[in-house]
């Protein structure tokens, strides 16, 4: 071991220590500072708390402080639901573990497994993965999850809601009894409940969410509502890109790949630095185009709901959601890609002809003082 030293009053490796204040961590969140001491003390969690809040590092702190670097065997589980999230998931857990020695992988679909096999050969302690792609590996034995010691489930009611139910009751069955075992979700609708009661040892709460409205979403987002029909929606999109800083990050969702295609195409038309990305590309265009949005030489990202899970990208300054999502729990998820760790940020929402229930539904929830309502100057 290399000692212990002090993080915000949390009693941590050293080396962990060192490797969060490189990151620039001067001190836990309200979500790392509810539930890193009950990690620590190896008790079962349940947290609820809206994205952006620095969840990753609330488990991978205790996690890759937890594990043996010096073991072979996997350690530490992480199921996510989309690869884009298992690989940022993967990159802030690397961080944080550089300095103990911590080896961590990603294991996902739409990325040849041989190499991930090969990874695995060497002997890692941390997996990250999304359920389908672990379960193949358990599958080929190239994965033995029989000396897990803490299991984490990361945006849970988002891998239960595309299917994922069955794969993660397989996994969890198979790791051992006596794991720890945490869930992080944005919202706890009931089913999710179920999973709890299943599968985690009297965990403790933490609910970073008020009960009243049931949902919130960080202060720090300005949320700006647009009526707009839908054909004059690229005139709109067109005027409110001509008013954002040339040096802004923006991330702007459509519903279908198609729809992703043809405004990134047309918006690139126009000399907006944008491209699209959609589950239909290769996964190599795919990472590709994510890097360059995420190392910001990619100034615009047009994307669908899956292909932007887990951008955890703090220089967004705009989302855009220029077709609205089927439901306000995801477009609390989709807003809290912006105004990261507590920066400010700002939520643009065209309201067409079929959104309107769902925008009451959303003013209810979130509150009629949070919405701030514009017009466009073709109206």
């Amino acid at each position: 071991m290399d000692g212990t030293d002090s993080w915000g009053g949390l009693e941590l490796s050293k080396s962990i220590v060192s490797a969060i204040i490189e990151m620039g961590y001067k001190a836990p969140s309200e979500i790392q500072a509810a539930s890193i001491p009950w990690m620590l003390e190896r008790r079962d969690v349940v947290a609820q708390a809206v994205t952006g809040s620095g969840k990753t590092a609330a488990f991978g702190i205790p996690m890759c402080d937890v594990v043996d670097p010096n073991s072979r065997d996997v350690q530490g589980l992480v199921l996510v639901p989309t690869r884009e999230l298992a690989q940022q998931v993967t990159r802030e857990l690397m961080l944080i573990g550089r300095n103990r020695g911590v080896g961590v992988i990603a294991v996902y679909g739409g990325e040849p497994i041989a190499r991930q096999i090969k990874a695995l050969e060497k002997g890692m302690s941390i997996v990250v993965g999304t359920p389908g792609r672990v379960k193949d590996h358990m599958n080929r034995r190239t994965l033995d999850l029989s000396y897990v010691r803490m299991a984490v489930l990361d945006e849970a009611d988002e891998m239960l809601d595309i299917g994922f139910a069955d794969d993660m009751e397989y996994i969890l069955k198979r790791t051992p009894g006596t794991r720890q075992t945490a869930l992080f979700s944005a919202t706890i609708p009931g089913f999710i409940r179920g999973l709890i009661r299943k599968h985690l040892n009297d965990p403790r709460w933490i609910q970073l969410v008020s009960d009243a409205k049931g949902i919130e979403t960080v202060d720090e987002v300005d949320q700006i509502f647009y009526d707009v029909a839908g054909q004059d929606k690229p005139d709109g999109i067109m005027e409110i890109l001509d008013e954002i800083d040339s040096d802004s990050q923006v991330l702007i969702f459509r519903k279908m790949q198609v729809g992703v295609d043809r405004l990134a195409k047309g918006l690139a038309s126009e000399g907006f630095p944008a491209q699209g990305i959609h589950g239909g590309m290769s996964q190599t265009e795919r990472n590709r185009v994510m890097n360059s949005f995420r190392d910001g030489s990619l100034r615009m990202l047009v994307a669908t709901n899956l292909a932007a899970r887990g951008l955890d990208i703090p220089t967004i300054s705009h989302v855009i959601n220029y077709d609205m999502p089927e439901n306000i729990e995801e477009y609390v998820h989709r807003i809290g890609r912006t105004a990261r760790m507590g920066k400010r940020g700002t939520a643009i929402s065209f309201i067409g002809e079929w959104d309107f229930e769902l925008h009451e539904t959303i003013v209810a929830k979130i509150g009629a003082e949070k919405m701030i309502k514009r017009q466009f100057s073709f109206y």
